[in-house]
């Protein structure tokens, strides 16, 4: 092998190197920033790329990454690497002590969704982006919690994390990011509190149950009161509508008695000759009626005869009369 061979072959593997340091193939998601002598040159795009492998260097971006120690806590490491990941990101934030407006403190564990929307901004802009974004989503929940008191800080969680996904998005969007929501995964305050509010909850639940049980007690009162009402509204109306009728019967009865005894003197006046006179027959007929009662009774010893008993048999003897004119 001569010495033309070999530089040949040098000059070939270089090229082959060199060729090959200038091939950059992006993942869908994924871009890179290209500086060229240190300056800004261009955003790579998904695909196959070509770069000038000496002059044209990626521009690295700090990354976070989690992980769980043999004690199964939860660690995070930042990492530099050449590519930046276009997709949505979350970040689970160790827990923090905040203090609300009554003076409780609480530890808080928040989660943050965001995306990089401006790769170039993310890596100019910002130093540490992933450190960034967690010391901000920090103090920004001490300011928002620190401006509700515990209840409100336990019944209001939608409320404090739009609260968070406004202020934290209008802040990063200087960085190229875009925070899509913030959630409050675990909100524990302190044990004696905790104590606390259980028994408040209970002593609640405990007076609601009393008031729906005295509730149940005087609708079911209410009821037996107005069932009584009722009865005795239906009673009386039963009675007076028995009265009503016994009363329209009794008058009822009365003039078909008296159409029967009109008919009757009818009759008699008829049968008698029309000079005979009927009020002796009439009257001899009522003295007879009340002679009969007053010796219908079991104890009755003593008959006496009425004042008026030359009436009677004068009346008597009128009957016989007119019957002896009628034959």
């Amino acid at each position: 092998m001569t010495g033309v061979t070999v530089i040949l072959i040098i000059v070939v593997l270089f090229v082959l190197i060199f060729a090959m340091a200038g091939l950059k193939i992006v993942q869908q998601a994924q871009t890179m920033i290209i500086e060229r002598f240190g300056k800004y040159n261009r955003t790579l795009e998904s695909g196959i790329n070509i770069i000038w492998p000496i002059i044209d260097k990626p521009r690295e971006i700090a990354w976070r990454y989690t992980y769980e120690d043999g004690y199964g806590n939860t660690r995070s490491i930042y990492k530099r690497k050449p590519r930046i990941d276009l997709r949505e990101t979350v970040y689970d934030f160790p827990k923090q002590n905040v203090i609300t407006k009554d003076n409780v403190g609480t530890e808080i564990n928040a989660l943050i969704y965001f995306q990089i929307m401006d790769p170039k901004r993310a890596v100019y802009e910002i130093e540490n982006l992933p450190q960034a974004i967690e010391k901000l989503t920090q103090t920004t929940l001490r300011n928002v919690i620190g401006e509700l008191d515990l209840d409100e800080t336990l019944i209001s969680r939608d409320v404090v994390n739009n609260k968070l996904q406004t202020i934290l998005d209008e802040a990063t969007n200087k960085w190229g990011v875009k925070v899509n929501r913030v959630e409050l995964q675990d909100i524990n305050p302190p044990d004696d509190i905790r104590n606390a509010m259980e028994k408040q909850m209970r002593a609640e639940r405990d007076r609601r149950a009393t008031i729906l049980e005295a509730e149940g007690s005087k609708k079911a009162q209410i009821l037996d009161a107005e069932g009584f009402k009722e009865s005795k509204i239906n009673q009386a109306e039963g009675d007076r509508q028995s009265k009503v009728l016994r009363a329209q019967g009794e008058a009822e009865a009365r003039i078909k008695i008296a159409q029967a005894e009109a008919e009757a003197i009818k009759l008699v006046t008829e049968a008698i000759s029309s000079q005979a006179d009927p009020t002796n027959y009439l009257v001899a007929l009522k003295y007879i009626d009340t002679l009969k009662e007053m010796v219908s009774g079991k104890d009755n010893k003593v008959i006496y005869m009425p004042y008026e008993a030359s009436g009677v048999l004068s009346s008597l003897g009128g009957i016989k009369d007119m019957l002896d004119k009628v034959k």
